[in-house]
This record gives C-alpha cells, structure tokens and sequence, in this order.
C-alpha cells in the first residue's frame, strides 16, 4: 500500500519536474539585451532573487529525489524477502530416476536383451 503511494507520488513529481521546467524561460533568453536591445549589465542577465517556479521546481525536484531513494529502498526489501524466502536449489530440484533394471527393458521377437557390464567375461590377458 505504502509503495502504491510512494509510486504514484514518483510519477507526478516527475511529470510536475518536466512541466516546470520547461515552463521556465531559460537564461539565454535575456542574451539580446546585453548587446544593446535592454539595460542588462551581463550577457547572461541579472542574478535578481529566483522566481516562484524556479523555487518549486526545486523543491519538486528534492521530492522526486526521495521517491526515488524510497523506491530503492522497497526494491531492496522485495530482493532480500525473495532470498532468504528460501528458493529451492536447482540441483535439490534435479531428480534422479532410477536405472532401469534388465529385467524392465522390453525385447523385441528374435533379439536378444544386451548385456550388463558385469555379464561380460573379461578378456584373457595377453602374453
């Protein structure tokens, strides 16, 4: 429930960040009046006090930054549920089935049923 907030207050912070600032007029708009066109004393404009937007982008931003650590934070706790929820190992998993005794092996008319290795004489040593 807790992350369903968390998750929905990501989103909006982070389409609230987009909007402001593109919203926002960027300092090099302010570039033509230092060349004559306004009484501008630098050619990026004044560094007068920020603006209302600036300032809650700002503080918008802060926000979307600890959604984001908030986030990790669940992600880590469904990461370390899931390890320690005890996962079967693979090779537990693995099952053997048994070898299937001569017995088991069907035989088709006229053959004979091969033999086990422990059925064939051993050849003689040679000299």
């Amino acid at each position: 429930m807790l992350e369903t907030v968390v998750v929905v207050f990501h989103l909006l912070g982070a389409l609230g960040v987009v909007a402001l600032v593109l919203l926002q007029q960027g300092k090099g708009a302010e570039a033509g009046a230092s060349f004559g066109a306004g009484a501008s004393n630098t050619v990026f404009g004044g560094q007068g006090s920020s603006t209302f937007l600036s300032r809650f982008t700002a503080i918008l931003a802060a926000c979307f930054f600890i959604t984001s650590l908030g986030l990790g934070y669940f992600a880590k706790e469904k990461a370390h549920g899931l390890t320690q929820s005890g996962l079967p190992n693979p090779a537990v998993l693995e099952v053997q089935k048994p070898k299937p005794a001569a017995d088991d092996v069907p035989v088709l008319q006229g053959q004979k049923p091969a033999a086990d290795a422990g059925d064939i004489p051993s050849a003689p040593a040679a000299k």
